[in-house]
C-alpha cells in the first residue's frame, strides 16, 4: 500500500543532532531507508518553529531550508524535492520518493507577505498557521483564553494570498474561532494536517465532530496524528486507539476526509507503529475492522494526492 503522510519533524531532529544523523539513515522514526520500506509515495517535511526557544524565527527557519536542500541534494537518487502534483508523479514513475516542504508556525513570516512569497519560491507548499503561541497570523488551541479568538487581519491577508499562490492551509493547532474563520475565508479546500477527533479523545488539539463536517464539505482533509495524547489516555500509541479515531470520523465525515499525519519525530511516546516502515501495521488492522481495499487506499494516499492536485 502506497502512503503519504502530511506531517513529520524530522528536519528538527537532524538539526538538533548535525554530526551523528542524516535522511539516509538515522535512529529516528523517518528516513529514506524507512521510507522506502513502507513503500511511501510523498513525505511532507515539517521545518518546526519553536517561537520560545528561537530569538529569530525567519533566520532559522531558513537555516532549516538549507538543511532540507542539503540532505536531498546528498540523496538525489532516492528521493526528489517536488512542488506539485505533477512534479510528484514524475517521481513515482521514476521509482523516486517525493519530499514536500512545509512550514508549522506562521511566526516565521514576521508579518510581513513578501516573507510568505519568498518561502513560496523556496519550494514551501503548506504552512501550519500556528503552533502552540499567538502569532501574527492567530492563536492556537493551546489555552482555553485562545480558543474563541479567531484571525488577525494579517492572517486574514495570508490566507488570500495563501489561496492565490495554491498553497494548502493547514488548520492543525489553530484555535477553534480560528478554524471556521478559515472555513468562511478560504476559497480553496483547507486541511488539519496532524488531528485527531475531540469525540474520542478530549483535547482541543482534535476537531470537533461539527469542524470534520465543515472540513469535508469544503473538500478537506485531516491526518490521522499517532500522538497518545491525541488518541486517548494510554502511555502508549495504539493502533486500536487509530481505528477509533478513524472509525469515528468516517461515521461524522466520510471516508474522503481522512489521511494520515503521524507526527512522527515530533512525538515522544512509544509507538506501535514505531516508525513510518510499519505502516502495513495500519493497514492490517484496518483491514480486520472491515475496512476494503479501496477505503483503505484512500486513507493511505489518495485522498491525499486529491487534496494535492486540486491545490
Amino acid at each position: 500500500m502506497k502512503v503519504i503522510d502530511f506531517h513529520c519533524d524530522t528536519i528538527s531532529k537532524l538539526m538538533d543532532n548535525p554530526h551523528t544523523s542524516n535522511l539516509g539513515k538515522n535512529n529516528f522514526s523517518v528516513d529514506i531507508q524507512k521510507l522506502k520500506g513502507g513503500n511511501n509515495l510523498a513525505q511532507f517535511f515539517a521545518l518546526f518553529i519553536n517561537s520560545r526557544l528561537i530569538d529569530d524565527p525567519l533566520e532559522y527557519c531558513l537555516a532549516m531550508v538549507d538543511k532540507f536542500y542539503t540532505e536531498l541534494k546528498d540523496n538525489d537518487d532516492l528521493i526528489g524535492f517536488v512542488k506539485s502534483y505533477d512534479e510528484l508523479i514524475n517521481n513515482n514513475n521514476e521509482n523516486k520518493l517525493s519530499a514536500f516542504l512545509t512550514i508549522e508556525g506562521g511566526e516565521t513570516l514576521n508579518g510581513k507577505l513578501c516573507n510568505l512569497r519568498n518561502f513560496y519560491r523556496l519550494g514551501v507548499r503548506l504552512i501550519t498557521l500556528t503552533w502552540n503561541y499567538p502569532n501574527e497570523i492567530g492563536f492556537p488551541n493551546s489555552k482555553k483564553e485562545y480558543m474563541e479568538r479567531g484571525l488577525t487581519k494579517f492572517g486574514y491577508e495570508v490566507l488570500e494570498e495563501m489561496n492565490k499562490l495554491h498553497m494548502i492551509i493547514d488548520v492543525s493547532h489553530l484555535s477553534d474561532r480560528g478554524f471556521y474563520d478559515v472555513a468562511a475565508a478560504s476559497k480553496r479546500p483547507f486541511i488539519a494536517s496532524h488531528s485527531n477527533s475531540r469525540f474520542i479523545a478530549n483535547h482541543p488539539r482534535n476537531l470537533t465532530d461539527s469542524m470534520i463536517k465543515e472540513l469535508s464539505n469544503r473538500g478537506g482533509i485531516m491526518g490521522i496524528n499517532f500522538y497518545n495524547k491525541f488518541l486517548g489516555k494510554s502511555t502508549t500509541s495504539k493502533i486500536d486507539d487509530i481505528i477509533l479515531h478513524i472509525k469515528h470520523i468516517y461515521k461524522i465525515g466520510g471516508i474522503d476526509v481522512i489521511a494520515l499525519g503521524s507526527d512522527f519525530d515530533g512525538i515522544d511516546c512509544d509507538v506501535e507503529i514505531k516508525d513510518t516502515s510499519e505502516m502495513y501495521k495500519l493497514e492490517n488492522e484496518l483491514k480486520k475492522n472491515g475496512f476494503n481495499e479501496d477505503s483503505i487506499e484512500k486513507i493511505f494516499y489518495k485522498n491525499a494526492l486529491r487534496i494535492i492536485k486540486d491545490i
